[in-house]
């Protein structure tokens, strides 16, 4: 496992190097000059040479990355062009509520989605799968931000009433953090449920057809012991596979919901510099999310050995 646990590591190196140089250039080809934008609008500069000197846009856009890599390595995920702050300091700020609301979709996503998954399995052919099933539909067919939309949309339509989407953190007060984070770790979970209930209610099928169910069920267990203690724990293999292919989701998908329930994260910081053409500050994030995805997914690699002791890593 130790050999297994260092070339897994040791990849990571190349695929983040390759994730360093796309984003690098993306920013670069994207149309517009960042430069001109802030002579528009915010600058410290008065003509448009001056303004890309103190930048550093003026240098070759090799050197230009290798800066970037060079703080990188330092520990130094550079400054924004707009405001010159520092991003690992709005990153120690903003990360939290992004990690929050990450975690919040995970329990939410995976309580719904394995919870009706093995009802359906259990209750299979009966009303309570049919159901299930078109509930795994209907959360598959709903995009995250339209449902999102809605729900703030609605119910000032209908019910001349708008939530108050002031974020406080979780430090300060818990009960008002969770009452602003539960609505869109609902919408974002619930849509992210749907693949989840689906591939639970295939694999739970698949683990009830083999001997050592039929076995349990001969000595006389009772329903609650089989389906807990000896179906659910390998049905899960598959849904932990699910979980590591959407990370990023969890990850990315929070730049449209942070943005609609203004939530002060990295997602909606991200959507800023984007549409500012921050480079550093697209640059950093997205290095920053590649990096706890490919982490993320190594965890969740791991955790196959837990749920089936039969799995082995060399």
């Amino acid at each position: 496992m130790r050999e297994y646990l260092l070339k897994r590591l040791v990849l990571m190196v190349p695929t983040l190097f390759l994730v360093t140089v796309i984003v690098f250039l993306m920013m670069r080809l994207i149309p517009g000059d960042v430069v001109l934008q802030m002579l528009e609008g915010y600058a410290y500069a008065d003509t448009v040479e001056a303004l890309r000197q103190e930048l550093g846009l003026d240098r070759p856009m090799h050197l230009q990355y290798l800066e970037w890599i060079g703080g990188l390595l330092r520990g130094d995920l550079g400054h924004s062009l707009w405001t010159k702050e520092s991003i690992l300091v709005e990153f120690a700020r903003r990360f939290p509520v992004t990690l929050e609301l990450a975690l919040l979709t995970i329990v939410v996503s995976v309580a719904l989605g394995v919870g009706v998954g093995v009802l359906s399995a259990v209750r299979q052919e009966s009303w309570l799968d049919y159901g299930g099933r078109v509930v795994a539909i209907m959360a598959l067919a709903m995009p995250y931000f339209w449902l999102a939309i809605l729900v703030v949309v609605l119910p000032a339509i209908y019910f001349r009433w708008t939530p108050l989407w002031t974020y406080v953190p979780l430090t300060v007060d818990p009960v008002e953090n969770l009452k602003i984070m539960i609505f869109p770790a609902l919408v974002f979970g619930v849509s992210r449920a749907g693949p989840v209930m689906r591939v639970m209610r295939s694999s739970m099928l698949e683990v009830q057809r083999q001997d050592y169910i039929r076995t349990a069920w001969a000595k006389g267990l009772p329903e609650r012991r089989v389906v807990f203690k000896h179906a659910i724990k390998n049905a899960l293999i598959p849904v932990v596979s699910i979980l590591g292919l959407q990370i990023h989701f969890y990850l990315g998908g929070s730049v449209i919901i942070e943005s609609i329930f203004r939530l002060p994260g990295m997602g909606h910081f991200f959507f800023e510099a984007l549409i500012r053409r921050d480079y550093p500050v697209v640059q950093s994030i997205n290095l920053i999310v590649a990096t706890f995805a490919l982490v993320l997914n190594l965890i969740v690699d791991f955790s196959y050995a837990y749920l089936d002791p039969r799995i082995r890593y060399r």
